[in-house]
């Protein structure tokens, strides 16, 4: 049976829940396998609104068991936040699994993570302060503290100590910050030991066994291609990999069984944070977009920078994660536009780039060159099928495909569950 990768094809915020939520039926396990509460899925069932920022969507999905990957940074007291949240509106949260081997937030890390941003000022990366950056930091520099360090008081004390004798000399000597105490960083982490206790397990080895059994599985991943921090737009990335190749380091699932990598893709461009953006709107068309979209962050309620659709992001999102399949979202909000302009290349110092530059200064100076498609001017939320699709809609789907190296197989014409053409099954028979 297969394994799936999901991963977003832009700067985030593409509607993955939403394609996860599609195949929630069809599959067993959902693994988030990157990042942590710094981005957010929201998915809308029977008119319902679940905002997830830390668990997989697949715990919306009854029979599907979500897995917190080792590639993932927990805040536990945001995790508790979110489960007694969807249990309170009568979600089953007892299927979850978390990884032994995933990193966990302490307070210091972000404590760092917020006064770095303000120190850095006009340089700033656009974080959310939520001690992403600063816990995957302590990962690579072995200094970090797991999930299953917390079940042994005396070797968490010992991390925490080897932790905070470099981190309170940065809190106090460069940032004039009160450094943190060892026993009350100790002491916020084992008040969560009994109730982490039950989710906790070795997830690896539990999907390969999964896996073997015949089970579907599917890897989600946090943030987007333009995000990862080696294939994005570096600085303005995330700390961790949100491609395809993230899903393998994440959850332990090895390369060689995973059968499908689909991409969402949304109709037009959206970010959060700092960094460049080719296509970005600054106009009227910017703000009936982020308007008729809701584009604002899931997690931090922050308004999302507007863009026109970007082709050459579509084909780098492809080639960099192998994608088999494109789910474009949000089509719906073009109903209302007569014309709708499509990056198609860029042209750089007089020089045209129908591939991502090379270098970042390029890309920072990319001007997009456009292709202008006629719009449909109708409602499409209602359509089920493609053939249902006004021609114009059709064809700016096609016009797409024909140009990002992967066909379409599910369209979104709406914000519902139901509001979903399915053009091709990406999970073959399933």
């Amino acid at each position: 049976m297969p394994v799936i990768v999901l991963v977003g094809a832009q700067w985030g915020d593409e509607g993955k829940g939403k394609a996860t939520d599609l195949l929630g039926d069809r599959l067993d396990y959902v693994v988030k396998f990157n990042g942590g509460n710094n981005a957010g899925h929201t998915v809308v069932i029977d008119g319902e609104k679940y905002a997830l920022h830390l668990l997989p969507s697949g715990i919306l999905s009854p029979g599907v068991v979500p897995v917190i990957g080792n590639g993932v940074v927990v805040d536990l007291n945001v995790l508790f936040q979110e489960i007694d949240g969807l249990e309170a509106r009568g979600i089953d949260t007892s299927r979850l699994r978390i990884s032994a081997n995933a990193h966990v937030i302490a307070s210091y890390n972000r404590t760092l993570d917020k006064v770095t941003e303000r120190f850095l000022g006009s340089r700033r990366i656009g974080t959310t302060g939520r001690g992403i950056g600063p816990t995957y930091a302590d990962k690579m520099n072995r200094v970090g503290i797991r999930v299953q360090d917390l079940f042994d008081e005396s070797i968490l004390r010992q991390k925490v100590t080897a932790a905070l004798g470099f981190k309170n000399q940065v809190l106090s000597k460069i940032y004039n910050r009160t450094g943190a105490k060892v026993d009350d960083v100790v002491q916020e982490l084992l008040s969560y030991v009994e109730r982490l206790r039950p989710y906790v397990a070795d997830t690896a080895l539990e999907l390969s066994q999964a896996i073997d059994g015949g089970k579907v599985v599917l890897c989600e991943a946090g943030q987007a291609t333009l995000l990862d921090v080696d294939h994005g737009t570096y600085p303005f990335v995330t700390s961790s990999n949100a491609t395809s190749g993230g899903a393998c380091t994440g959850s332990g699932i090895p390369p060689t069984r995973i059968d499908r990598v689909v991409a969402v893709l949304k109709a037009f461009t959206t970010r959060v944070g700092e960094g460049p953006f080719p296509t970005e709107l600054h106009d009227k068309f910017g703000d009936y977009l982020r308007e008729v979209g809701h584009e604002y962050g899931t997690t931090t309620g922050r308004p999302r920078r507007i863009g026109w659709l970007d082709l050459v992001i579509g084909r780098y999102a492809q080639r960099i994660n192998g994608v088999t399949d494109f789910a474009m979202t949000k089509l719906d909000n073009y109903d209302g536009l007569d014309e709708i302009p499509v990056c198609v290349a860029y042209e750089v110092n007089g020089v045209r780039h129908d591939e991502m530059p090379v270098n970042q200064t390029d890309f920072h100076h990319a001007v997009p060159i456009f292709e202008t498609l006629p719009g449909w001017k109708q409602d499409i939320s209602g359509c089920r099928k493609f053939e249902d699709l006004p021609q114009e809609a059709q064809d700016f789907v096609e016009f797409v495909e024909a140009r990002i190296g992967a066909r379409i197989s599910i369209v979104g014409v709406g914000p519902g569950r139901e509001a979903v053409i399915e053009r091709h099954s990406v999970l073959g028979g399933v």
